[in-house]
């Protein structure tokens, strides 16, 4: 039977109502598509959250090399030591290393070796990355952040400085940086799984890459 005039057939619906980004049909009930949306929506919130914070991370690299540079010029060109300005440069390289994790996790960087996923449909490793998710990476980060939050806090406590005589005060800042890690991780494990379900449910351009590290 024909639409109406006020009424829309079922493959229009499908064929006019498009993401946000303009991607792909979301088709069945409003209610599910409400859902699918705010998948969509907390996956790009996520993973924009982490490029941004990669991209800040990536200038600390290059400061983490000049910090380097002017510690070695001090110490042989002008005979001088800095403990301080070494710990600076450990510091900011460790910083560099956890805070750049979550984006490192969004392009797919941490080594892989793997002998089936590559081979495995866009579903297939949709289902693999939910489970192993579910079921290794979350406890594994939650068992992280009990042990690191109790290291913060006696850290903190203890108004701990750099082992170091002469070097950086302060030193559960370094520390904490462990926990914005844990966060970030757990943040983009959780848009992993919506990622997995969006695929699951026929949005396949939200699949992850075949490829292995």
């Amino acid at each position: 039977m024909a639409a109406g005039p006020g009424r829309m057939a079922a493959g229009d619906l499908c064929a006019r109502t498009t993401t946000c980004g303009g991607v792909g049909p979301i088709c069945g009930p409003p209610e599910n598509r409400g859902n699918i949306m705010s998948l969509e929506g907390f996956v790009r919130s996520v993973e924009g959250l982490n490029r941004m914070i990669g991209t800040v991370v990536s200038w600390m690299a290059l400061g983490t090399v000049l910090v380097c540079f002017a510690t070695v010029y001090t110490r042989y060109a002008l005979n001088t030591n800095f403990t301080w300005l070494q710990d600076l440069y450990v510091w900011q390289h460790a910083a560099v290393i956890v805070l750049g994790a979550g984006y490192t996790m969004v392009i797919g960087g941490f080594v892989r070796v793997d002998i089936f996923y590559s081979r495995w449909t866009a579903r297939g490793r949709a289902l693999s990355d939910m489970i192993q998710t579910v079921i290794f990476l979350i406890p594994f980060m939650l068992v992280c952040a009990w042990a690191f939050w109790v290291m913060v806090g006696n850290s903190w406590r203890a108004d701990e400085a750099s082992p170091n005589p002469g070097g950086l005060q302060n030193y559960w800042l370094l520390k904490g940086t462990l926990m914005v890690f844990v966060s970030l991780i757990l943040l983009q494990g959780a848009a992993m799984i919506a990622r997995s379900i969006l695929v699951l449910r026929g949005r396949e351009e939200f699949a992850s890459a075949a490829s292995s590290h």
